[in-house]
């Protein structure tokens, strides 16, 4: 007599394809999803929707290394502020916004006394880098740059390597779109700091 055996499907992850799909949670799903994923970096948007961002490339990361450290050395010796990296999260949920990630973040000194900044940090920053990786559309990183704006972001840089351009955001003003530049004053934010694009492009 033959028996049949059935095979064990319980230790078999199950793979859904949600590429073309939207996925919405709660911010307090989201926390936990953060949690239960710590190698993903996990965005919520103020809609509620859930983006999953691919891990950058080599190029990008590397990029992505010399704009943090061009912040942290200036920050280091103007001792203006404090400044976070790419891994950093933001709760703007209490202003009506998600849960966000910028690529450079930096927040003046004075805005942070008395905040607790083990988990996502519940200020708006001052300013804000956005670095378009190779696999990076275009219109969602400006769709972030305009929310920022609208929270209260004082000077947000959109910098495209593939195009040469950065696109400058300020509260209440139209976007300006600078051409292959090879530096960028930040004087109005972060008073002395010149941001060098030699690295960049």
């Amino acid at each position: 007599m033959k028996t049949a055996t059935i095979p064990d499907r319980s230790v078999e992850p199950l793979l859904l394809n949600v590429s073309h799909a939207k996925l919405t949670v709660t911010p307090e799903y989201f926390d936990q999803l953060c949690i239960d994923n710590p190698d993903l970096r996990l965005e919520l948007t103020k809609d509620g929707e859930l983006i999953v961002m691919a891990p950058t490339g080599g190029e990008s990361g590397e990029r992505n290394l010399d704009l943090a450290i061009d912040v942290g050395i200036w920050n280091r010796r103007s001792n203006l502020g404090r400044a976070f990296d790419s891994s950093t999260g933001y709760d703007f949920t209490a202003l009506g916004g998600g849960k966000l990630s910028p690529d450079v973040s930096w927040i003046e000194k004075s805005r942070l006394e008395g905040v607790e900044i083990v988990g996502f940090i519940p200020v708006v920053p001052d300013f804000v880098i956005e670095l378009r990786s190779a696999t990076d559309n275009l219109k969602p990183l400006q769709e972030k740059m305009q929310e920022y704006r609208r929270l209260g972001v004082r000077l947000g840089l959109l910098i495209d390597p593939q195009s040469k351009q950065i696109e400058v955001y300020r509260p209440g003003q139209e976007v300006v779109v600078l051409e292959s530049p090879s530096s960028i004053v930040c004087d109005e934010v972060m008073p002395g700091f010149v941001l060098s694009m030699s690295r960049i492009w």
